[in-house]
């Protein structure tokens, strides 16, 4: 705890967003399996292998990251006495991770170069960096309140 204003995150906006952002994600897998479905050449052909493979891994990095939404929120409601600065920090982290990465793979996909995924991909970093730091702090956490 840090003082008498200690800031608390909700546990239902994780739950929301979670939900939400697992419903986006779901639908769009079921929308690239229907592209491979219906053999739909912008998407299946050789050259567009770049496009497939970005777009891919926006819906499985938006999937987990919308699980890890909702197993996040739980952990809020699991340790309460975490709280403050931390539990903030942790909490937009999370959101922007689950913003960027997606969003970047999902932009490198439209737009690709001779192979290369489009300048969206640098989205995916950041967002790799933002995931990590939010999994520590709450990691931390976790390990303080159980011992």
């Amino acid at each position: 705890m840090e003082g008498p204003a200690a800031r608390t995150v909700s546990p239902r906006q994780h739950l929301r967003f979670g939900w939400w952002s697992l419903l986006l994600f779901l639908t769009l897998g079921a929308v690239l399996e229907s592209l491979h479905g219906w053999k739909v050449g912008w998407y299946l052909d050789v050259d567009n292998e770049t496009r497939r493979l970005m777009w891919t891994l926006a819906h499985a990095h938006g999937t987990l990251l919308a699980v890890v939404h909702l197993v996040f929120a739980a952990t809020l409601s699991a340790v309460p006495e975490w709280q403050g600065r931390s539990q903030v920090a942790a909490s937009r982290l999370l959101t922007a991770a689950s913003l960027l990465m997606p969003v970047g793979f999902l932009l490198g996909g439209v737009f690709t170069h001779a192979g290369d995924p489009g300048l969206g991909v640098l989205l995916v970093p950041p967002g790799a960096l933002a995931l990590f730091v939010a999994v520590l702090l709450t990691a931390r956490a976790v390990q303080r309140a159980t011992r």
